[in-house]
């Protein structure tokens, strides 16, 4: 069974940085496509960051471009996301997620889920 397990939110000041980490587990990923959706209270579940798990190539929304890097590990079976100059606007629950072959930028394309991990930027 596959298992995606997000940590490493927490609550940081404006203009601050965090890095968010996906343990993916149950099999191999190669074909994979990971992201990463994040979702405010009120509000839909938003694409964030997508990543190839074979190739490493990255595509990420207009919103975060420029300041969050997704990456991942294939030793560790691990997917980073770098948040760096973070936004009030970008407080939500950040959630990984992954599905087979290759996905866009929609939620029901991605069939594996975490749990989420909440992210809180204070101004």
């Amino acid at each position: 069974q596959v298992q995606l397990v997000e940590s490493g939110g927490g609550l940081v000041q404006a203009g601050g940085s965090l890095r968010l980490s996906c343990a993916a587990s149950g099999r191999t990923f190669s074909g994979f496509s990971m992201a990463w959706f994040r979702q405010a209270p009120g509000k839909e579940r938003d694409f964030a960051a997508r990543i190839t798990w074979t190739t490493g190539s990255t595509v990420y929304a207009d919103s975060v471009k420029g300041r969050f890097t997704i990456s991942r590990d294939v030793a560790k079976n691990t997917v980073y996301l770098q948040m760096n100059n973070l936004k009030p606007e970008d407080t939500a629950v950040y959630y990984c997620a992954a599905a087979y072959g290759m996905r866009w930028n929609i939620p029901s394309d991605y069939n594996y889920w975490g749990q989420g991990t909440q992210v809180t930027v204070s101004s």
